[in-house]
């Protein structure tokens, strides 16, 4: 049975779609893109149906990793289908919280920091690159690789 991941920052077109698309990618490399169903959300809506941020593809690609989701909101429902929602600041653990207590019943998933699996543990946000320069992209992958090679560690079995 796969593992169902859900990476959550704020508006989806930036961190989290670049945390699905290091995932992905880092699966695809290990042969273990069947152990995990990968997905990534925001907790606004302000970029629904919206590709990821240019500069965010462009800093990926560079790396051959690729982006391939349309940003969403994150519902209620993530909460009871996913086994694991991993956020990229303690505004979206927060607001992922907040939505969890809305529920009748406990959520199905663990909602923690992505950066719980990172190798530095004095880290733990990352940050938004949105209105900075190119270096915050190239510096959001580098905490990305990092936490989704811990996170895959973590819950594999083959690793």
């Amino acid at each position: 049975m796969a593992t169902k991941i859900l990476f959550v920052c704020l508006g989806n077109i930036c961190r989290s779609p670049a945390a699905e698309g290091v995932f992905l990618h880092l699966l695809k490399l290990k042969k273990l893109s069947r152990e995990f169903e990968v997905d990534s959300a925001g907790t606004g809506g302000w970029h629904v149906g919206s590709l990821p941020d240019r500069r965010m593809q462009k800093a990926a690609n560079n790396r051959g990793i690729e982006l391939p989701s349309l940003a969403r909101k994150i519902n209620k429902n993530d909460l009871i289908n996913f086994d694991l929602i991993l956020t990229m600041d303690n505004e979206n653990l927060c607001s992922v919280k907040a939505l969890a207590s809305e529920l009748d019943c406990p959520p199905k998933a663990k909602i923690i920091p992505i950066l719980s699996f990172g190798s530095n543990p004095n880290l733990t946000e990352v940050p938004d690159p949105y209105y900075g320069g190119d270096m915050g992209f190239e510096r959001v992958l580098d905490l990305l690789e990092d936490a989704c090679d811990g996170l895959l560690k973590n819950y594999s079995s083959n690793c």
